[in-house]
């Protein structure tokens, strides 16, 4: 039987609903990020959802993300510690280009995004998780942190994120199931952050040290050498 090369590197992935603050979180790591919500699919792409309601596409639906090329820039990064990824033009909905990232001796890594836990068994799969972290809080909470941030980067109409944000704080306890359900534990930001620096020092969770056999090298973390670009706030698009 093959058996998958030991990985050089390990990832964390962090999810959770939108405006749950993975981003803030994954941060204050200080550890290398890959944004996964970077591998959006392009305008045009026939397998992007349409919302019911005839208001466009379901950038929420896991259909509207590549989980495929995601999988395969994690991958990357665990292996050899750098990935060529997508760079993701939220203003048009498409791939302006491409960027290389990496992770320098880091032995672990935090990959965030809404659709994270849906990669979840593909990496344990491949000996390359050390845990999965889905962020969880008050629906009205989030509501309120992820219109604020909206209304700041003018990301769309004021009616527009109302209505998305009033369907997101209905749907967030099912989200934060669904995430569970697919494999990430449901904590607070103080709980996310203690798990991973817990990771980061080789105390990695029992249930997940069982999943998954693969161990880290013991050096330090560093950040990551690809900063983070600023992003078009022209239009709403796909939102962390």
């Amino acid at each position: 039987m093959n058996r998958q090369p030991h990985p050089l590197a390990r990832v964390v992935l962090l999810t959770g609903p939108s405006g749950s603050g993975k981003s803030s979180l994954a941060a204050r790591t200080g550890l290398p990020v890959l944004r996964l919500d970077d591998f959006y699919r392009e305008t045009g792409d026939p397998a992007l959802p349409q919302l019911p309601d005839g208001g466009g596409t379901d950038w929420d639906s896991p259909l509207s993300w590549d989980a495929d090329a995601a999988v395969a820039a994690v991958t990357a990064l665990c292996r050899t510690g750098r990935a060529v990824v997508p760079v993701y033009d939220i203003a048009t909905s498409s791939r302006t280009g491409e960027e290389t990232l990496g992770i320098g001796d880091a032995p672990l890594f935090v990959a965030e995004g809404i659709f994270a836990a849906d990669i979840i068994e593909r990496c344990r799969a491949q000996g390359m998780l050390a845990d999965a972290l889905c962020l969880r809080g008050r629906p009205s909470t989030t509501f309120r942190r992820r219109l604020l941030r909206d209304l700041r980067e003018g990301r769309k109409s004021v009616p527009v994120l109302l209505r998305r944000g009033w369907r997101l704080m209905r749907a967030e306890r099912g989200i934060v199931d669904r995430q569970s359900a697919l494999g990430a534990h449901p904590c607070g930001r103080d709980e996310a952050l203690a798990r991973i620096t817990a990771a980061a020092a080789h105390r990695v969770p029992a249930a997940v040290r069982a999943a998954s056999p693969a161990t880290a090298a013991g050096t330090p973390a560093i950040p990551a050498q690809r900063p983070a670009p600023a992003r078009s706030t022209a239009t709403a698009g796909p939102g962390a």
